[in-house]
């Protein structure tokens, strides 16, 4: 004569063994919620090349050549020191940002620059002779390439000049387009 069992409890004994070999699959295979991705470097950008356009860095009263009011202008460290992020309001209404960075394998400063006008300015350079120099091009209104090129250079302990400078010849001549002396507040 065959035995005969109960069914509920053969089924809830099936269902309590198939969820314990499932949990133990699950415990043994890696998830995204037990793989912990490395954590950022500290020293990554510790170098002192990545620190040479930190003179920059603070909140800033800026001023045209004559004395008369260009914006204030805030750079501050982003990204764990990786980047400076600017935020630009000038005197007239307009607003802008960039980010700086060192490219390390490349050996270049990089800033990208973007306003509320839609101007984009990509430039690259290095810290060289106590100034950043950074030059990219564009085109002008007309479709015209131009050459650009700012410098910064720290005068005195909180004291800034940037001059921007514009070429449309290739770099044979340059006209000033911002002469901007910067005092930090």
């Amino acid at each position: 004569m065959p035995i005969r069992l109960p069914v509920r409890p053969l089924l809830l004994l099936a269902a309590a063994a198939l969820a314990a070999r499932a949990a133990a699959a699950q415990s043994a295979a890696p998830t995204a919620q037990t793989v912990t991705p490395p954590a950022p470097s500290a020293s990554a950008c510790a170098g002192p090349e990545h620190h040479r356009f930190d003179f920059w860095i603070g909140r800033w009263d800026v001023t045209l050549p004559d004395g008369s009011r260009a914006g204030v202008n805030r750079i501050e460290p982003i990204l764990n020191g990786c980047v400076l992020r600017e935020s630009w309001d000038g005197a007239g209404g307009g607003h802008g940002s960039s980010y700086n960075a060192y490219d390390a394998a490349r050996g270049l400063w990089h800033q990208t620059w973007v306003d509320d006008h839609g101007a984009v300015l990509v430039l690259e350079g290095k810290f060289a002779d106590g100034r950043m120099t950074l030059e990219g091009m564009n085109v002008d209104n007309a479709g015209h390439p131009q050459r650009q090129r700012i410098t910064w250079q720290e005068t005195a302990p909180g004291r800034v000049r940037q001059l921007w400078e514009t070429s449309k010849d290739g770099g044979a001549t340059w006209t000033t387009s911002f002469d901007g002396r910067y005092v930090k507040r």
